[in-house]
């Protein structure tokens, strides 16, 4: 029977069965960590050097080496030995090809427990930094559209029912205060990041003279880990982000949702250009949204990643275990969704037209004007439920006769009530409803202009959060001129 050995140990004759190491290994999936491992390799290797636990020779060799790895993997030719574990140990044995002894000096006070911890650090920053960019982006896209779209009137819904009149404007800023929120959640997410885990060693630290400062600072971190303990089995910090991503997804698939039923020929206030629908391939007429479809599915993907990782860290005692393992698939799967998903909403919500006289068709052929006639009979004195009660009459007096509300004559409205006088009935025009709305966070000019400004804020500070956070490209350069 062969037995697999390892190179980085140089396991011998008592090596893993070959099956056990694929089993066990995750270099599959790891092995997009190069990047990370790289860089904490490196900013490992300076501290060491530092502090004299490692002789200048081996540095300048393991420094050449990592620096020659970083450019092969970014030129897409960095082939790693399939008989390791994990990319650490690939790393470490692809580096003991290259520079020989020395190669085995690199491990010095860092166990695999606390290096995978740093490259998952790395690649959740990397990854919060680089969607709350995107967001920055599109949430301003919104408000810029919002902007446009003052004066497209289309009836709110409760219960999928049409409610009350508001400007589409308005509805685009009720998605922009989703996805700023989702701003405020990557941001979270990236302060909980942002704290250096290597140094604690397996899981209770090292009695060697090391430096976790220097590391941390190398790094662009703020803080380093406080116990050991918790730092080898701390998942909380991917937990933060596969939940901000949840959350994103969420609400791109809420707007998903909307932007779908809204395209139909059953609501028709929306056209979807042809560069983002897609035919029927058997039925010549369909137009179909299935990009929107596809952004609504995925948000079960997100959600799915975030499930895995809950479920992976529930139950498990103090420290580090394999099964912490199962984390990669969704954790390296969880950013490149969420990209995919804003670049998507990017590209295809530019292309949604508004149909404008079929949405303001909409409030003139229903009720929605209900609730302002109920407010202005308030104005004039009457208490909220009589009002209500009036409206409902004439509501009901406009229904039996088959007419819209808007349709209604003076006369016939103050037979109902004779409060209904001709500045109540103003409200009949959906653009006066709107225009009357003065609460703040309202469908009203006033309001939605202070949620545009809003969102605008929103948009920039996520962009300011994202420019600041290191990523690995600067990092790497850093590093590698300054060993």
């Amino acid at each position: 029977m062969t037995i697999a050995r390892t190179s980085a140990t140089a396991a011998g004759s008592g090596g893993l069965h070959p099956d056990v190491l694929t089993f066990s290994s995750s270099l599959s999936l790891d092995r997009a960590l190069w990047r990370e491992d790289l860089i904490g390799s490196l900013a490992h290797l300076s501290m060491l050097q530092k502090v004299g636990l490692m002789p200048a020779a081996d540095a300048r060799a393991l420094h050449a080496g990592l620096c020659a790895l970083w450019a092969e993997g970014a030129a897409g030719k960095l082939d790693f030995p399939e008989d390791e574990e994990d990319v650490h140990m690939a790393v470490e044995a692809d580096l003991a090809r290259r520079v020989g002894e020395p190669a085995g000096r690199l491990h010095t006070a860092r166990s695999r427990n606390d290096q995978v911890a740093l490259d998952l650090h790395l690649h959740v920053r990397e990854q919060c930094a680089a969607v709350l960019e995107l967001l920055g982006s599109f949430i301003d896209e919104l408000a810029s559209r919002a902007e446009a779209e003052r004066d497209v009137l289309f009836p709110a819904y409760t219960h999928r029912q049409r409610a009350i009149p508001i400007s589409a404007a308005y509805w685009l800023c009720a998605y922009g205060a989703m996805f700023a929120r989702d701003a405020d959640t990557f941001t979270f997410a990236l302060n909980q990041v942002d704290q250096l885990p290597l140094g604690v060693g397996a899981i209770a630290g090292t009695s060697l003279p090391i430096d976790r400062d220097h590391v941390r600072a190398r790094l662009g971190f703020s803080r380093v880990s406080l116990n050991g303990l918790d730092t080898v089995g701390n998942r909380d910090f991917a937990l933060d982000y596969t939940y901000a991503v949840t959350r994103l997804l969420i609400h791109a698939s809420r707007l998903s949702a909307d932007i779908i039923d809204f395209a139909t020929a059953e609501f028709g206030f929306l056209k979807l250009d042809g560069a983002i629908a897609c035919g029927s391939s058997m039925m010549p007429q369909k137009k179909n949204p299935d990009v929107f479809e596809l952004i609504r599915g995925k948000s079960a993907r997100a959600l799915g990643n975030h499930v895995s990782m809950l479920t992976t860290v529930k139950g498990l005692p103090g420290g580090y275990l394999r099964d912490l393992q199962e984390d990669r698939a969704p954790l390296l799967d969880t950013g490149p969704l969420a990209r995919s998903v804003l670049e998507m909403l990017r590209l295809s919500v530019p292309r949604v037209t508004f149909d404008r006289e079929r949405a303001k068709q909409a409030l003139v052929e229903d009720y929605t004007q209900a609730t302002d006639l109920a407010e202005a009979l308030v104005k004039k004195g009457l208490p909220f439920r009589t009002a209500y009660q009036a409206v409902g009459a004439l509501v009901m007096k406009a229904k039996g006769q088959n007419l819209p509300l808007a349709k209604v004559t003076p006369e016939a409205a103050r037979e109902v009530n004779p409060a209904f006088d001709a500045e109540v009935l103003q409200c009949l025009d959906p653009l006066t409803s709107v225009a009357r709305k003065v609460s703040a966070g309202s469908t009203g000019p006033a309001a939605v202009a202070a949620q545009i400004a809003a969102l605008r804020e929103a948009a920039k500070g996520a962009k300011e959060r994202a420019a600041k956070v290191p990523r690995l490209e600067t990092l790497f350069k850093t590093l590698k001129e300054t060993p």
